[in-house]
């Protein structure tokens, strides 16, 4: 069974980008890559540096996962190793796709190096993928109540259904805190089993998801010309269900995924310079650190091998 899980998890995912690449073909069909090339080229160099500031933000929220994470477990490791491993971890998952199990294998080979055995890494790996979908249903039921009617983009459900949605996440968000406040037992749903943080730890998760995916979000927001921009809230919302469908196909870097998710959930923008916005964010948020993160692993590997050869010596 896990041997037939192994192959199922990449062909689902490469079968996700092969659909939706083809989706996004019939979607692009009559635009010309000089057009892409020119909206690239629009893109002010300030508005370039707010995006890569924004990747920053990201990523640093993202290391803040894992720290949060390890003091839930009570562990205590150095912010700079933290960080190396987090942003690692993730520049690799998120283009590998199935970033839990990806990230899983990743963060196992650097922490176990710290005395982490895998049960703790395995604890780690779901806070921080808890965290993230905390994150998502704050920051979705934010956007649903305030901004109700981005739900049409989607859907034909009413304003009033929208906003109903976004404050019944509110809600989840809100008992998971008071869960924590107030030492809940742990909630068990089927082979799920909640464990409510401390306070300090559930603050912090409230803190931190929010401000990855608000960083991520501002890529792609001001890689965005004004003409045909709805608004910082409404590109947030629009992420966060893109990115979530994308994290859902298993697709590796959610290729063509995000991309038709968010062509068809935006219109009205120009197409061209959306493309070349998600491009923007696929540079800056994914391919620029897959490569330095395949730098640190080398660095990594040769290190580990260098101390071994020591050891035998």
């Amino acid at each position: 069974m896990k041997r037939l899980m192994d192959f199922a998890w990449p062909a689902i995912g490469l079968g996700a980008v092969a659909f939706s690449s083809w989706l996004l073909f019939k979607e692009l069909r009559g635009l010309s890559l000089a057009d892409v090339a020119a909206s690239l080229a629009a893109i002010p160099l300030g508005h370039w540096a707010l995006a890569a500031l924004s990747t920053l933000v990201a990523y640093g929220a993202l290391a803040w996962y894992d720290r949060i994470g390890l003091a839930h477990l009570g562990r205590r490791l150095s912010w700079p190793f933290i960080s190396l491993t987090s942003f690692t971890t993730y520049a690799l998952s998120h283009n590998i796709g199935a970033s839990v199990f990806s990230g899983a294998v990743v963060r196992y080979r650097a922490y176990s190096t710290k005395g982490l055995g895998m049960a703790e890494v395995g604890l780690l790996v779901a806070f921080c993928s808890f965290t993230f979908f905390l994150g998502s249903v704050l920051l979705g039921g934010v956007v649903l109540t305030i901004e109700p009617q981005i739900i049409a983009r989607w859907t034909d459900f009413p304003d009033w259904l929208g906003r109903l949605i976004g404050l019944l996440m509110l809600l989840a968000v809100a008992l998971y805190g008071a869960g924590s406040l107030l030492h809940f037992r742990p909630l068990t749903i089927g082979a799920f089993h909640l464990v409510y943080p401390r306070p300090p730890i559930a603050a912090r998760q409230l803190c931190a998801a929010p401000l990855e995916l608000l960083g991520a979000a501002g890529i792609i927001y001001f890689a965005l010309p004004s003409a045909g921009n709805p608004g910082f809230l409404i590109v947030l919302g629009i992420f966060l269900a893109s990115f979530s469908i994308a994290l859902i196909s298993h697709a590796p870097g959610g290729l063509g995924v995000l991309e038709f998710a968010f062509v068809k959930a935006m219109p009205d923008a120009p197409t061209a310079e959306l493309l070349a916005a998600l491009i923007v964010f696929r540079l800056l948020y994914l391919i620029i650190p897959l490569v330095f993160a395949l730098v640190v692993v080398v660095l990594f590997e040769r290190q580990r091998i260098a101390e071994a050869l020591r050891a035998k010596l």
